[in-house]
């Protein structure tokens, strides 16, 4: 069934285009060391602040480095954090959301008031303020945005599996002599896995902007590291005189949301469609 909704997904444009993009910044990523035209660190004072030009597509920083290089590097690093950080939101989001809805009642409403509190607060103030109390660090960065954003999961993990916990195949199960780890990932969460493919889709998006947010603030990774929310906040003293230290680095950002945003979108539209099929 999934392979036939692939060509609806193909067709939506929006989500062929930010497949497209995503892929380009996969190679990127990949290929840094390789298609980087400069090293992204490297301090050249004779030429800092140049306009992009033929030697230096996107210019240079207040420094001389070469903000190409230093972007096309940048990809790296905000990928493999989102990457990191949703990897963490979605295991312990299905952890506690899988022990919440099968459990019982004391195990699901312990957890439920857990991540009621968490969610009465703006996931970014919570994320400063662990940010700003363990210190200033990428690895600190990926704790609090990861230790804020897992109760998603864990809500859409449980009302799920209470629903599909009812289903004929889950007596079967017990029926046979199943163990409790057995039905739930065996029989349940492979049937409950699609929200939370969409899910972790459109937050990666949001989560890339946390980190060059945190960055811009001095929270997150630290100079030199060549990271987009560095470089904004690097170029803002120069936003008159050499506006394409943001510019770019505003772009690189934009785009990376968009194409995530449009992912998810088709995601969402090609497994809406997939139900009204099988309903149908």
């Amino acid at each position: 069934m999934a392979f036939n909704m692939f060509p609806r997904f193909a067709k939506d444009r929006l989500a062929f285009l930010g497949t497209l993009i995503l892929i380009l910044l996969v190679l990127l990523a990949l290929l840094a060391p390789v298609i980087s035209p400069y090293n992204p660190v490297q301090i050249d004072l004779t030429r800092r602040l140049l306009p992009p030009g033929p030697g230096h597509l996107m210019g240079t920083d207040a420094l001389g480095r070469d903000m190409l290089s230093r972007i096309i590097y940048g990809t790296r690093i905000s990928l493999m954090i989102a990457i990191m950080v949703v990897g963490i939101e979605v295991l312990v989001g299905t952890l506690v959301g899988s022990a919440a809805g099968f459990l019982g009642k004391a195990v699901d409403e312990l957890f439920m008031r857990i991540v009621d509190i968490l969610m009465a607060f703006p996931g970014i103030i919570l994320s400063l303020v662990i940010v700003g109390m363990m210190g200033a660090s990428l690895v600190n960065m990926i704790i609090a945005l990861s230790a804020t954003g897992w109760v998603r999961y864990a809500r859409i993990i449980r009302g799920a599996i209470l629903s599909v916990k009812k289903e004929l195949f889950i007596d079967a199960a017990r029926a046979i002599g199943c163990s409790r780890f057995q039905i739930i990932a065996g029989h349940i969460l492979p049937n409950v896995l699609s929200p939370v493919i969409i899910l972790a889709t459109l937050s990666m998006g949001g989560i890339i902007t946390s980190i060059a947010g945190l960055s811009f603030l001095g929270l997150g990774a630290q100079p030199p590291v060549p990271e987009w929310g560095i470089m904004l906040n690097e170029g803002k003293p120069f936003m008159e005189s050499a506006p394409h230290l943001m510019i770019f680095p505003g772009l690189t950002i934009m785009v990376t949301v968009l194409a995530f945003n449009f992912i998810g979108d088709g995601l969402r539209d090609m497994m809406d469609a997939r139900q009204e099929n099988i309903l149908g």
